[in-house]
């Protein structure tokens, strides 16, 4: 089977997205090869879900900036010079965001690794070599040890971003590499990720008027199978015992200085955890 038919095209589509923000008047990041990356294929998936969740490109704007910051705040407050991207998709913060002495690692299923491989390839400029690329397929493999056995420093905190995965992945999965992550790396390491609320997630009560976007990702191959309205129990059971939750409406006001009820990003959240409270610094 080819590569690029097997690969996430959802990742496709949040990498148009992030083109799309590059092109605000006054964007929150710049990303040079988000368009490129993209292509027809993920610009198409874009459109198709403004029609049915107008909010999309606002909300990954807002993730994406979020993250973005939290690399910077990891690496000069905190002294971290391992950053992981786990489900990389079509990530490029290695290129975007490079730091003397910080080392990238995407960890992404192998199908997706190697699409994305094969379309920086043919892109001028860009630095493929910035990242080290770990093949994982989160169902059957262990991320840690794959990390490992890439170059990965286990001695060494890690600031680790989780971003656009979670709600693809069953809860015992997330339970699974959550503990894993917990044990096996440095307990000075950090975990970001979003999530979606319980109803969303598990399609046990879902709004009329979510139901064409939640369809439409699961027909592309990915359907969104976890949520939660509190994932600090999950997170305290899998070995965290520093905790953070915000939703995407305080990080949309902190970012974008306005309020829009309908967007409902207060039903999507992102949580910060780590083995033990970070040091003096962290926000």
């Amino acid at each position: 089977m080819d590569a690029r038919s097997s690969a996430s095209k959802t990742a496709l589509m949040v990498c148009a997205y992030r083109a799309r923000a590059s092109r605000w008047p006054s964007p929150l990041f710049v990303d040079p090869w988000a368009d490129q990356l993209a292509g027809k294929d993920g610009h198409a998936m874009a459109r198709d879900i403004d029609l049915r969740f107008p909010p999309m490109e606002v909300w990954l704007a807002v993730r994406v900036a979020y993250l973005d910051r939290l690399v910077g705040i990891a690496v000069d407050r905190l002294s971290v010079r391992q950053i992981v991207i786990l489900g990389a998709g079509y990530d490029t913060r290695a290129a975007r965001l490079p730091r003397a002495g910080v080392r990238f690692f995407e960890v992404d299923h192998p199908a997706t690794q190697a699409a994305k491989c094969a379309r920086l390839a043919e892109l001028d400029g860009y630095p493929i070599d910035a990242a080290t690329y770990v093949r994982c397929n989160f169902e059957t493999d262990d991320p840690v040890d794959r990390l490992a056995a890439s170059g990965f420093d286990l001695h060494e905190p890690a600031f680790v971003i989780w971003e656009g995965v979670v709600s693809y992945l069953t809860e015992d999965v997330i339970r699974s590499a959550a503990s894993r992550l917990a044990t096996g790396l440095d307990p000075r390491s950090l975990l970001a990720f979003e999530f979606l609320g319980k109803n969303y997630g598990t399609g046990a009560k879902v709004q009329p008027a979510d139901v064409g976007a939640r369809t439409y990702i699961g027909d592309l191959g990915e359907p969104i199978r976890f949520g939660s309205d509190d994932v600090l129990p999950l997170l305290y059971d899998c070995g965290f015992r520093w905790v953070r939750v915000h939703d995407f409406n305080e990080l949309a006001l902190e970012l974008l200085h306005d309020y829009q009820r309908e967007r409902q990003f207060r039903f999507q959240r992102l949580a910060l955890a780590a083995v033990q409270a970070p040091a003096a610094g962290w926000p």
